[in-house]
């Protein structure tokens, strides 16, 4: 999934203190992956695989047919915050998001999607406003819910506790402009995100319980309240990105989710390694007040949170300016992020 990196002069990427406290570790994610590489033997004993476990989806290409491209993925803790606030509404299309935008990356339009919600016991009026939501990320994505499954479970969740989970299939695009291949140079640009998306909730949930900061209480500089940040929707690039793929030689794509623009971008660099920054892109408020919130360092923020980047594009500099006015119509500001370095490795500033 991910390799060694280096970070800022002087400061070495290790454990994530901050993040272990919540909970979740970020290096134990790694290494559990790499164990899957070492163990996995299906994949290889189907010829028509031609990716499999490690990266933003799986491929397999149909006899005499498309490739097809799959991702699956949930919202994590971000379900509690939704059901603290009684605010399930946004959340399918968080669901639909992750996976979608995981399978664009491949260069692949979504045809459809499956959802799984499990909780302890099954309230129809909930389990029905979380599937319209996922009915409407669909919509924005451009392809069908096809189905799902409702599981009741009780003794495994609690009482009014819930998981979502999801899988997009999709099919490459035939008629993109052919990609180059990434190369020393090129500029890392980001797409704007809608906020924190799905990611790095238990350490949210963590840091206000432990300065009891409400979800009710207005974000710092911001104009609503916690809760309404933390639920915002995570963007779906489904439809801008498969224009720009049919107008403009895109070399890479990372849809940067768990582990920020550190860990995200090494993925699709093909061996080359990206100096990120300076951060001097505009960041949602929730974002920066979070951090201070929090006590956080610049390289502990870009390990867990997209700082406002939900999305990556490595192209040729000659291209920026056609990639910024071809998102124009969107809304969303383009950021130059980065710039990818022959040396592989995350360099900061």
């Amino acid at each position: 999934m991910t390799e060694d990196r280096s970070v800022d002069p002087g400061r070495t990427c290790g454990q994530s203190p901050h993040y272990d406290q919540a909970g979740v570790h970020i290096d134990a994610g790694s290494e559990a992956v790499a164990r899957y590489q070492r163990v996995l033997r299906s994949a290889a004993a189907r010829p028509e695989v031609l990716e499999g476990v490690g990266g933003f989806y799986g491929a397999f290409r149909l006899p005499e047919g498309p490739t097809l491209v799959a991702g699956t993925d949930g919202v994590g803790t971000k379900v509690l915050v939704a059901a603290a606030l009684n605010q399930w509404d946004g959340v399918g299309i968080d669901l639909v998001a992750m996976s979608v935008n995981d399978v664009l990356t491949a260069g692949a339009e979504p045809l459809f999607f499956l959802d799984y919600l499990a909780t302890s016991a099954l309230d129809p009026a909930w389990a029905a406003r979380v599937v319209a939501g996922v009915d409407r990320g669909c919509l924005m994505a451009g392809c069908a819910l096809l189905g799902g499954e409702t599981a009741e479970m009780p003794g495994v969740y609690a009482p009014g506790v819930a998981d979502l989970a999801g899988t997009a299939v999709g099919r490459l695009v035939a008629d993109r402009v052919p990609a180059p291949a990434v190369a020393p140079g090129m500029a890392v640009l980001g797409i704007a995100s809608s906020g924190f998306h799905a990611n790095g909730f238990s350490l949210l949930r963590h840091v206000l319980q432990e300065r009891a900061v409400s979800y009710d209480d207005p974000v710092p500089g911001g104009t609503r309240s916690w809760g309404a940040a933390l639920l915002e929707p995570t963007r779906i690039y489904v439809q801008p990105v498969l224009s720009l793929l049919r107008a403009l030689p895109l070399a890479a794509m990372a849809h940067i989710t768990g582990g920020g623009l550190t860990e995200n971008l090494p993925r699709v660099l093909g061996g080359h390694g990206v100096r990120l920054g300076p951060v001097d892109w505009p960041q949602p408020p929730e974002m920066s007040a979070f951090q201070k919130l929090a006590g956080l360092d610049a390289i502990e923020m870009g390990r867990v949170f997209n700082l406002g980047v939900g999305y990556a594009l490595v192209v040729d500099p000659a291209l920026e300016g056609a990639v910024r006015s071809l998102l124009a119509p969107t809304g969303w500001p383009v950021h130059r992020v980065g710039t990818v370095t022959a040396a592989p490795g995350v360099v900061w500033g």
